[in-house]
């Protein structure tokens, strides 16, 4: 077990117990693998379905459907509830975990109930007639899903010192990727029946889950220094005002508008092949694409998160990823084809890794206090829940009136661009 070592708390000078203590000492290469599995068990549940089992379920249940734009409206609806109940769920779920006193720890409950639950509402959308009950089914899971993101998000401050982040943080990106691309393999090469796709899912999320709870340690809180306020009043502090912590108001808006960018990039690439670049074999096509985006993402992420930890710095490696991943949107803007997609791919996930790798080191450090490092990171992490409901409303608007993916990937390159901006104004953070 990884030591953590205690810390004077502010008031009065009283030992902080090992949970709230700012960690020094280096997270070793197990603890990092079980991390690792269990990041990329979550993000396979979230994007396998995303990418490629909503669609192609959204596609049978309204296969009468003459017009293509109109599937591409449901998807939008679909992933919008869901992206709303994760949006909720992550920093309820936090905030709770801040104050939870199990003997077990404090994240790891969460974790695992957060991921039994996902995998419930993912069962439920496997098994759905209709579309509203996608919506329903869909909801609880991202609900779990998000909970469960919460709490791993917060083993980076609970557990990392400040010198491992660039590196972790890169690794945490690269595990997004990683779900996302053997996500859609598994469904589309070695699972083909949707059902059965989306029960694979499920059941890896929960075997990560419960594979990190079980292998790794989680100092539990105790009681006495359980934050006093009740539950209530807790969930009402969840706003964190952005005219009292402006680097971390900064911080936030930056992670949304990256996540927002890529999600315009990503969110609609099976549509795009079929609606648009007329590719002849989507899923395929589609496959290529992920494959190109993942090993660019991986390369960027190693190199620059160790770039990023040795130089200190992190705001000019978010600049350069914005600067990528728009160069990105706007080849595709130029030249919506799969050519030009083969390019595109690789380049917006440089930008990505390249983003992750300076990331979650200048996120972690402009949260306002240690006791409340999950409920931040939550409300953090809803800069990248949003995105997934913002996302849909904008593809809902420009594919269903004007059924432009270039229009579509001009507001990816608006928001990675703006990102560049927002960022300078962190001031904490060289």
């Amino acid at each position: 077990m990884d030591s953590q070592q205690t810390v004077a708390a502010a008031a009065g000078g009283t030992a902080a117990p090992a949970a709230l203590a700012e960690p020094t000492d280096p997270v070793r290469a197990g603890w990092i693998s079980l991390l690792f599995l269990a990041n990329i068990g979550l993000w396979l549940a979230i994007y396998a379905p995303i990418q490629v089992l909503l669609p192609e379920q959204v596609q049978s249940l309204h296969a009468a459907s003459k017009y293509a734009g109109e599937n591409a409206v449901l998807l939008s609806v679909v992933m919008g509830f869901g992206a709303v109940a994760s949006l909720i769920a992550n920093p309820v779920a936090g905030a709770l975990s801040d104050r939870t006193t199990s003997r077990r720890g404090r994240r790891h409950p969460w974790t695992v109930a957060g991921a039994l639950t996902g995998a419930a509402g993912i069962v439920i959308v496997a098994a759905a007639p209709a579309i509203p009950v996608m919506v329903i089914g869909w909801c609880i899971a991202q609900a779990g899903l998000g909970g469960m993101l919460a709490t791993l998000t917060a083993a980076l401050p609970d557990r990392v010192p400040e010198k491992q982040r660039g590196t972790l943080g890169a690794l945490i990106g690269i595990s997004q990727m990683l779900g996302t691309v053997l996500g859609a393999l598994i469904v589309t090469v070695l699972v083909t029946r949707l059902s059965a796709g989306y029960l694979t899912c499920a059941a890896i999320v929960v075997a990560g889950a419960l594979l990190f709870a079980a292998r790794t340690p989680d100092e539990p809180l105790p009681p006495e220094f359980k934050p006093a306020a009740p539950v209530g009043a807790t969930l009402r502090r969840l706003w964190v005002s952005p005219r009292q912590h402006p680097n971390f108001g900064w911080g936030w808006l930056t992670h949304f508008l990256i996540n927002l960018g890529n999600a315009l990039g990503t969110l609609y690439l099976l549509y795009f092949l079929a609606d648009s670049a007329h590719y002849h074999d989507p899923q395929t096509g589609l496959l290529m694409l992920m494959a190109l985006y993942a090993v660019a993402l991986a390369a960027a992420g190693v190199v620059c998160g160790n770039a990023s930890d040795k130089s200190g710095r992190r705001k000019p490696f978010i600049i350069a990823s914005s600067a990528i991943m728009a160069l990105a949107a706007l080849l595709l803007v130029i030249s919506p084809t799969f050519t030009v997609a083969l390019v595109a791919a690789p380049l917006l996930g440089a930008g990505f890794g390249t983003y992750w790798a300076a990331a979650p080191a200048l996120l972690t450090h402009v949260l306002p206090a240690a006791t409340d490092r999950a409920k931040d990171l939550g409300v953090i992490n809803v800069a990248y829940s949003l995105p997934l409901v913002v996302a849909p409303l904008m593809a809902g608007v420009v594919l269903g009136l004007l059924n432009s993916y270039p229009a579509l990937f001009a507001l990816s390159g608006v928001a990675t661009v703006l990102a560049s901006v927002t960022v300078s104004h962190v001031r904490s953070v060289r």
